[in-house]
């Protein structure tokens, strides 16, 4: 469960402060991490002493040690010399690394139930009884972030963000799939939601740097109690979906934001297609010119004011009025009444969610 290299920092940490060299190895006498290059020369009397009853012994100069995980043999450790001194350190060792081993498997637990959580594959009772093994509280404000990057199994976009949160001992770091980073944070009580969204954006940039990977960020909205942290992971998802069909040019995404676009998103598609068709006829928004595309959107832009638009769109007044006039003829929808512009913009969104389910499809 431990990886060699900790175990191998671990045990230089320890030479470097007691001067005497130490080894690890697996209860099949293979070297895991060691100070000293002729380990490998103890394999068989690691393993006559891993059927020994005795949990230290001095061998060839050598104190062997037992690393028990639980009951369950884990490691053997030598430590060069016979003295006491060596001894003691040897069992300073031993200690150090089956402490090692709870935490990394109190670490394995949490992060276990937190993607059970997040999945709703626990009932209600079993998320406060193992709440309460796992020393995590209950009644803490948190908030689920979604980080999807550029590629799968990205390891230093994982480990970024794990040194960034590396202090907040009550935030959880996880993956439930292969492109996607889970951070549960835990939101203190002068936390706004423009706190969370600059968080987003400091994970961002850090990736941006650091990991020299491009994302995409996304967070739910903010729940009281342990059981709806998995109502903010969907929601976060949401987003994501969401600002990747809406918002295309943002990379950080709040569920809270999202607007008329989290609507349309669980619009069915047979639905869209009448709506689209009753609005259109038999046209689309891709029928229109690019020139009258660009019109419509600055215009939408510009809150439906004309002159700020013409300025904009470097024309005359009276050239947009003509464009205006134009489309109006081909839809029925005048942009500058209030209820038609509505009615357009909404229809050009569900044209893109269209678009974007009909995608996955294929």
């Amino acid at each position: 469960m431990i990886s060699n290299q900790i175990l191998q920092t671990t045990i230089e940490g320890l030479k470097g402060i007691t001067r005497i060299d130490l080894c690890i190895c697996d209860t099949e006498g293979k070297v895991l991490a060691t100070t000293f290059n002729d380990a490998e020369e103890y394999e068989n009397s690691i393993l006559a002493f891993v059927d020994s009853p005795a949990d230290s012994q001095v061998i060839q100069g050598y104190q062997f040690f037992k690393v028990f995980d639980e009951h369950q043999l884990e490691y053997i450790l030598l430590a060069k010399g016979g003295s006491d001194d060596v001894y003691m350190v040897g069992k300073l060792a031993a200690f150090q690394v089956q402490n090692l081993l709870i935490a990394y498997k109190e670490r394995f637990d949490k992060d276990n139930f937190i993607k059970n959580l997040l999945l709703d594959n626990l009932l209600l009772v079993d998320i406060y009884n193992r709440a309460k093994k796992l020393h995590i509280e209950t009644n803490v404000k948190r908030v689920v972030y979604l980080i999807e990057t550029q590629h799968e199994k990205d390891v230093n976009a994982l480990e970024t963000v794990r040194s960034l949160f590396a202090g907040k001992t009550k935030d959880f770091i996880t993956a439930v799939d292969e492109k996607n980073i889970i951070l549960v944070k835990e939101v203190k009580p002068n936390e706004t939601y423009e706190s969370l969204e600059k968080t987003a954006s400091t994970i961002l940039d850090m990736l941006n740097t650091e990991a020299m990977t491009k994302v995409h960020v996304a967070f739910g909205t903010i729940v009281n109690e342990i059981k709806e942290v998995s109502r903010s992971y969907k929601e976060a998802k949401m987003a994501l979906d969401v600002g990747k069909i809406f918002y295309s040019g943002k990379n950080v995404v709040a569920y809270a934001h999202l607007g008329i676009g989290r609507l349309i998103y669980q619009l069915p598609l047979p639905l869209c297609r009448m709506f689209i068709k009753e609005i259109f006829d038999n046209k689309t928004p891709d029928d229109f010119d690019d020139e009258t595309l660009a019109t419509i959107n600055k215009f939408f832009e510009n809150s439906l004011n004309v002159s700020e638009t013409s300025r904009q769109l470097y024309i005359h007044r009276n050239t947009l009025v003509y464009r205006l006039d134009k489309l109006q003829k081909s839809t029925g929808l005048d942009l500058r009444v209030f209820e038609d512009a509505i009615t357009f913009k909404i229809a050009l969104m569900v044209v893109k969610y269209m678009k974007y389910m009909e995608s996955l499809e294929y």
